[in-house]
């Protein structure tokens, strides 16, 4: 069947089309109708020179925003800012304007330009230093430096720039650098690019340890651009607000006092959240007044099948088949679309599903629909992205690598598989579509679990609800402490860099002392050991060095898997999708850190299974609940990969469970935990055979709703339960950061626990199962294969600790 292409995309069209099918209607659970915006517009600001808004209007923009003319505004006052509006409402052009105007300002002063025009088209000459001879700011003029945080956010922004200052000349000359540059032309970045690309791990291990070779650019750097900065929060957001205060630092010691420019996806108090993130006062500015076509807003719940999941529990149609299928009506519709997935294998079964049911109807394009996540090599990213660009592309089946304002336009519709976590990320990815500004569909389509239910239920809680605010904590000193050490191989430390570095600074620096990382000289600490200093932080969280999947019999390298997540992703029987293939691992080397896989088509996929253990280390605050007690503080959690699953394709049905040999990890962090005394459970009418069940229960719904609650993902966090815990000697339910030191996740927990909790207990009473099932209580993660649960024990548990909450 040739692709028929919906009249004018209509989104109303094109959800009557998507629901026509057989039981289709039934799955929309809510539909809301947003309605257009008309824009309001702002005249170009003074300050702007002449040559920039030319070159803007050559563009095709004749006008700015308001809310573009005031962020603009703050820049070229010298004041940072943040701007915190909706997807397409020209956030780049708010701060391009003053970066742009500033950089020929700096152009105009220097002759230093000519044969500059781009990576391989100059000769470097010079030696270490300031390459070139371009060691100040009349000879290099100003630069800025622009911060993404993905690799693709950064190559699509030079793109875009590149467009928009073609009609400057040499007065603007962008270029990324990051690990994908090729070291030929990293020469030529650092000496003649005025706009530098860059990501903050490239920051973090490139730039700032080498600052030296980077003098002449620090020296004159005036505007320091942190794109979708709503991305940086839990503990990689606290990394990288460290790494922004080491560099806020190196340019002191060059005399240059940069200001900040933010943009973020609509988040609950910017401004608060952005000067955490960069330590200086941000101006905020919130209100959109782009215009905006209507955007139909689906909750889209899979269907029931026949099958019986883990203890008979009723089991629905998957997101991943559910999406899949959807993607193949809108392909076959002409609908250009991307659906969104949270894992990689995910964004790859999608696009594999897809393009089977697509050859079915048409085999020319079976070939428009791909996948796109972190892990691919760098030339699989770009090929795809240029697909994606000219349109050749109909389907895309994505991560968050693409949400991160990559300049998808012209998209149509867009599918979230599965509630990816925040609202901001919700709106942020139903943004996509209808980049134009002409009409778009989003389509929400549930998970089997409780926090998706919940919502496709509850659509007030999403969108009546305010977006969250970013939870980032800079003074973790699990963070703090690798980059103390960073600091001070960059430029030694002084008691003067409390200021910077925050209250905990003093009594980190002798841990340090003590510890021989560092050594005092004088009035001076000094990084004093060969490794360099940059290593000790790992800003991603990842666990360490990335596991290199490789192709057994070939050497081939397929991609990488991060240290964090090896243990669960590429053990030994695990399938491993990448790029539309189906590969098995055979062997896991911890060691040397590589997965050895070939190639197979097994009828499964694999979910591993873990089993978790946690000690209290410190009570820092806890909260009497009439008996009960609430607490917050340190902890001490043991994990260890025990099993995997093996589940039928399509249906998620289990086939089997294999045991795995893997070490256990252990993890000092923050938690909140609870407890409750035997009169409160026999108040309750929950008898000991059953409190095992309960507390299990009980856990796994706390889990699955906190991030309504905190800008988490289930997968961020964890729990236990335990009916007689050896630090508590009661029955005691945890939840814990699934980060080194904390994430702040668990404390909001604590700071919102009555309102969590009581969320949790009414989202388990209200599902109309018998005794559980995933949509309430049972868990995708669960170690112990979701036994024991009890369903009403939970309730009745969450009941009586709510009946004396404060």
């Amino acid at each position: 069947m040739p692709s028929r292409k919906v009249p004018d995309s209509d989104p109303r069209a094109v959800l009557a089309q998507l629901t026509a099918g057989a039981g289709r209607a039934a799955r929309i659970t809510h539909t809301e109708h947003l309605p257009p915006r008309v824009g309001r517009h702002a005249d170009w600001p003074g300050q702007i020179r002449p040559e920039v808004v030319d070159a803007v209007r050559e563009s095709g923009i004749e006008r700015l925003w308001e809310h573009q003319a005031r962020a603009a505004g703050h820049a070229l006052r010298g004041e940072s800012v943040i701007i915190a509006t909706g997807t397409a409402s020209g956030k780049s052009l708010s701060y391009l304007m003053p970066v742009l105007s500033t950089l020929v300002d700096g152009a105009a002063g220097t002759d230093r330009t000519e044969g500059a025009s781009g990576p391989g088209d100059q000769e470097v000459q010079g030696g270490k230093g300031d390459a070139g001879g371009v060691g100040h700011r009349g000879a290099r003029g100003s630069t800025a430096l622009y911060l993404a945080p993905t690799k693709a956010l950064a190559a699509d922004q030079r793109r875009a720039v590149s467009e928009l200052a073609a009609p400057l000349g040499t007065a603007v000359r962008p270029a990324v650098f990051d690990g994908d540059t090729p070291v030929e032309e990293r020469e030529w970045v650092r000496v003649f690019a005025n706009y530098v690309l860059t990501n903050p791990d490239m920051l973090h291990r490139g730039i700032l340890p080498a600052h030296a070779r980077w003098a002449s650019f620090l020296r004159s750097l005036r505007y320091v651009v942190i794109d979708e900065c709503h991305t940086y929060r839990g503990v990689f957001g606290s990394h990288v607000a460290q790494v922004i205060r080491r560099l806020r630092r190196v340019c002191a010691r060059y005399g240059s006092d940069p200001v900040f420019l933010l943009a973020s996806a609509t988040a609950a108090d910017p401004g608060e959240a952005a000067a955490r993130l960069t330590g200086v006062p941000v101006e905020e500015v919130t209100e959109d007044t782009s215009p905006r076509g209507e955007v139909v807003f689906a909750l889209w719940e899979p269907p029931l099948t026949e099958l019986e999941g883990e203890r008979g529990a009723p089991v629905r149609r998957t997101a991943t088949a559910e999406s899949a299928e959807l993607l193949t009506d809108l392909a076959v519709q002409g609908v250009r679309t991307v659906a969104f997935v949270r894992s990689r294998r995910g964004a790859e079964l999608i696009s594999l599903i897809a393009q089977d049911r697509l050859a079915a109807v048409d085999r020319s394009l079976s070939g428009r629909v791909a996948a796109y996540r972190g892990g691919y090599l760098p030339e699989e990213r770009r090929a795809l992205e240029h697909s994606l660009h000219t349109g050749e592309l109909l389907g895309l089946a994505a991560t968050n690598a693409l949400e991160l304002g990559v300049d998808v336009s012209g998209l149509d519709a867009v599918l979230i598989t599965g509630y990816p976590g925040t609202r901001a990320s919700v709106w942020q990815q139903a943004g996509r579509a209808g980049r134009t500004g002409e009409g778009a569909l989003a389509v929400l389509v549930a998970r089997d679990d409780p926090l998706d239910t919940y919502l496709v239920h509850h659509p007030d809680s999403l969108f009546r609800a305010p977006v969250e605010s970013t939870v980032l904590d800079p003074d973790n000193p699990y963070v703090l402490a690798p980059h103390l050490c960073a600091a001070a191989s960059e430029i030694p430390l002084t008691e003067n860099d409390s200021a910077l570095f925050g209250d905990g600074f003093p009594d980190l620096l002798r841990q340090l002392e003590e510890r021989r990382l560092l050594r005092r000289r004088g009035a001076s600490w000094y990084w004093t050991l060969k490794e360099r200093a940059c290593d000790l932080a790992d800003i991603r969280g990842s666990g360490g060095a990335p596991v290199q999947v490789v192709e057994d019999g070939t050497g081939r390298l397929l991609g990488t898997v991060d240290a964090g997540a090896a243990h669960s992703t590429v053990h030994e029987g695990a399938v491993h999708l990448h790029q539309g293939r189906t590969y098995v691992v055979r062997h896991l080397d911890l060691e040397d850190s590589a997965a050895l896989v070939e190639e197979a088509s097994p009828p499964w996929t694999t979910m591993a299974r873990d089993t978790t253990s946690v000690s209290v280390l410190e009570t820092d605050e806890q909260v009497p609940w009439g008996d009960a007690r609430l607490c917050y503080g340190t902890v001490e959690v043991t994990n260890q990969v025990v099993s995997y699953l093996r589940r039928r394709l399509i249906t998620g049905e289990v086939m089997g469970e294999t045991k795995l040999d893997l070490p256990p990890r252990t993890l000092r962090t923050r938690a909140v935990w609870w407890t409750l005394t035997e009169d409160q459970l026999e108040a309750a009418g929950v008898e000991h055979a059953v409190l095992p069940g309960a507390l299990h229960a009980a856990e796994h719904a706390a889990i699955g709703l906190l991030p309504l609650f905190a800008t988490c993902d289930r997968w961020d966090i964890g729990g236990v339960s335990i009916a007689l815990h050896p630090d508590t000697l009661l029955p005691t339910v945890f939840v814990y950061d699934g980060q080194p030191g904390g994430a702040g996740f668990a404390e909001r927990a604590f700071r919102t626990a009555r309102s969590w909790l009581t969320a949790t207990r009414d989202a388990i009473a209200a599902c109309e199962c018998e005794a559980g099932c995933p949509s309430c209580i049972q868990s995708p993660k669960c170690g112990n294969g979701n036994e024991p649960l009890h369903k009403r024990g939970a309730v009745r548990l969450l009941t009586e600790l709510l009946a004396s909450a404060v």
